[in-house]
């Protein structure tokens, strides 16, 4: 038998905990209750818009919908630990200066109407000790996008990722998304463009900074 029990991790998304038979492959089990689970929840909304969930073209939809859900929402299996897998470095690097991966594209999807949004990350951090391996930080980006996200939170997680593992004098995210739930419902609007900021240390004191960053990004 599988239980699952939800803790909150106080920023909207949650941390979930398995107890399971230790008689089962456990790895399998998860996947097998999660995909089915999802297949039957698919299969009811087939029903429900009056589709016939046989019919050969809708056959295997709830199986192929489940399979990308789990693609899209792998973040939830994912933690910060493993991601960066003790990847920094101590580097001598001049003080002040800053360090900045630009134009990291990202996919994810708005938790209000479960409708993807999409755009591109830019990060930027000043190192006090240890500098951070390059391909990290879109792989940070990715496992908080791929949860059921607003994009004000992304945006904040990502940020406070990076100082949590680095403590590193500030840090500075802009994230640019295109919003689906925009464009093909409600306001039906194409081609906005939301974008947020989150500014850490001397990012958040120091407008220089600030400005030398954007310029950097081309903004």
């Amino acid at each position: 038998m599988s239980t699952l029990t939800v803790k909150s991790n106080g920023n909207g998304h949650h941390n979930h905990e398995e107890h399971l038979d230790e008689s089962i492959n456990h790895s399998e089990l998860v996947l097998v209750d999660t995909h089915t689970a999802v297949k039957g929840a698919v299969r009811e909304i087939l029903c429900a818009i009056g589709e016939d969930p046989d019919r050969d073209g809708l056959l295997r939809t709830p199986h192929r919908v489940a399979k990308m859900y789990g693609e899209l929402l792998e973040g939830y299996t994912q933690d910060l630990e493993t991601i960066v897998n003790g990847a920094m470095f101590d580097v001598e690097y001049g003080e002040g200066e800053m360090v900045v991966v630009a134009d990291i594209e990202y996919s994810s999807m708005c938790e209000h109407h479960m409708l993807p949004f999409v755009g591109k990350a830019h990060v930027a951090y000043i190192p006090r000790d240890k500098v951070i391996g390059l391909s990290k930080i879109p792989r940070i980006v990715d496992m908080f996008a791929k949860r059921l996200q607003v994009q004000e939170r992304l945006t904040n997680e990502v940020a406070d990722a990076l100082v949590e593992v680095l403590d590193p004098a500030g840090v500075m995210v802009v994230i640019e998304g295109q919003h689906s739930c925009a464009s093909l419902r409600g306001v039906e609007k194409h081609g906005l463009n939301m974008v947020t900021t989150a500014q850490r240390g001397e990012f958040h004191t120091n407008p220089g900074l600030r400005e030398e960053f954007y310029r950097l990004i081309g903004r």
